[in-house]
């Protein structure tokens, strides 16, 4: 089966999380996707540890399905080959850099159009092309910080907590997806090419949409710890089991809580599911010693025979056995070399009876380099000119 976005190519120059999440995305549905490096020390997350081949853990899970050009963009005849490739039939840029880089490397949003009038260019910063703040350096904790959703994440007696995955970082990259695929409509069907200006601090301003819709109907700000989904009523929060294991229960619409009540003898408590202050600390501390009484595996069990909104917090490498998961093809695994084989998350763009997505190694930088080139129009003479100035390895 054909992949959707097989007749689309993409020109990636970005670098660590946002941009490459952006366009691995877009390479698992197809599209063809050519990572530009410096041919000194490319993406600087290839060199993190853990180590596996010829990079790190991050960067193949990242990066698979692309081709890797190693370049030297601050050389002028660099620039010249970058819009050389763009002017040869490119749809997309997708650059990460801070507001006014691409201007000084001579490659902003008006020279490519000046290669290519139809070109779609995705900025993905943390705080946009435009505002006061837009030079500033930071990272996803900085930019989750600033958006609120750090102030939100952790218990109300204690500081925030960081979360588990990179909010602001996948947030950023997901927008960005969502720009290119309207950008791409938009071009389709008026022929016009477009940049889009992506914030990663507004990215995760995003996720608080409920939450700052609430607020206009609160006397107050929603509080660390408090509010309906923030674990301050006995019916969503999570609950430590016997043997030291958690369990979430997010039993918000009344017949899922009257289901659970009823399934753990609690019947008495049906009325205490939304309550707060006194009353809810009362009930949460007595479905915690309900929660004790057995452990975590024999709560699954037990739930199995009720439709009821309680699950497991899974730790470790646990999700890889869910049975679901593993029906869904929730992760591939990816041969890194002869030796080595990684385990990634698959894509989670299912298309109904497609076979699922074509799953091929990160690129070793550089590696595609004079293909690209080659496909592009530059013939042997050209590429060693390249090679005598330095622009490529």
């Amino acid at each position: 089966m054909k992949l959707p976005l097989e007749d689309v190519r993409v020109l990636d120059l970005s670098r660590l999380l946002p941009g490459p999440y952006c366009s691995l995305i877009l390479a698992d549905l197809g599209a063809e996707v050519i990572k530009v490096e410096s041919p000194d020390e490319g993406d600087y997350l290839r060199w993190l540890p853990p180590r596996q081949g010829h990079g790190s853990g991050f960067f193949h899970a990242l990066n698979r399905n692309k081709l890797s050009l190693a370049i030297d963009l601050k050389k002028p005849l660099g620039r010249e080959t970058f819009l050389s490739l763009v002017a040869a039939g490119v749809d997309v840029v997708i650059e990460s850099f801070r507001p006014g880089v691409m201007d000084r490397l001579g490659l902003g949003y008006e020279d490519l159009r000046a290669a290519r009038p139809e070109i779609i260019l995705c900025s993905i910063s943390g705080h946009g092309q435009e505002g006061p703040r837009r030079r500033r350096p930071g990272h996803d904790l900085n930019f989750i910080g600033l958006a609120g959703v750090l102030g939100l994440c952790g218990p109300s007696s204690g500081a925030p907590v960081i979360p588990g995955v990179q909010v602001a970082d996948v947030g950023g990259g997901l927008m960005g997806v969502i720009g290119i695929l309207t950008a791409i409509h938009k071009k389709k069907t008026t022929g016009d090419g477009s940049w889009i200006d992506i914030s990663m601090t507004e990215a995760a301003l995003s996720f608080l949409s409920m939450q700052i819709g609430a607020r206009s109907a609160m006397s107050g700000p929603v509080d660390r710890g408090g509010g309906l989904l923030l674990g301050a009523v006995p019916a969503y929060s999570v609950y430590r089991t016997k043997d030291g294991g958690y369990m979430t229960l997010a039993a918000i619409e009344e017949r899922f809580w009257k289901a659970f009540c009823r399934s753990v003898g609690r019947e008495d408590m049906v009325g205490a599911g939304m309550k707060t202050g006194e009353e809810g600390l009362q009930a949460k501390q007595e479905l915690e010693a309900v929660f004790e009484s057995r452990t975590r595996d024999e709560w699954v069990a037990h739930f199995e025979k009720y439709d009821v909104c309680c699950e497991p917090v899974y730790e470790g490498d646990e999700l890889f056995q869910d049975q679901q998961h593993r029906y869904r093809g929730s992760f591939v695994d990816c041969e890194i070399s002869e030796e080595e084989v990684a385990r990634h998350v698959a894509c989670p763009v299912r298309f109904v009876g497609s076979q699922g997505h074509a799953v091929r190694p990160s690129p070793a930088l550089g590696a595609d380099t004079e293909t690209v080139l080659a496909e592009a129009g530059f013939d042997e003479s050209a590429l060693q000119r390249l090679r005598a100035a330095g622009v490529i390895a």
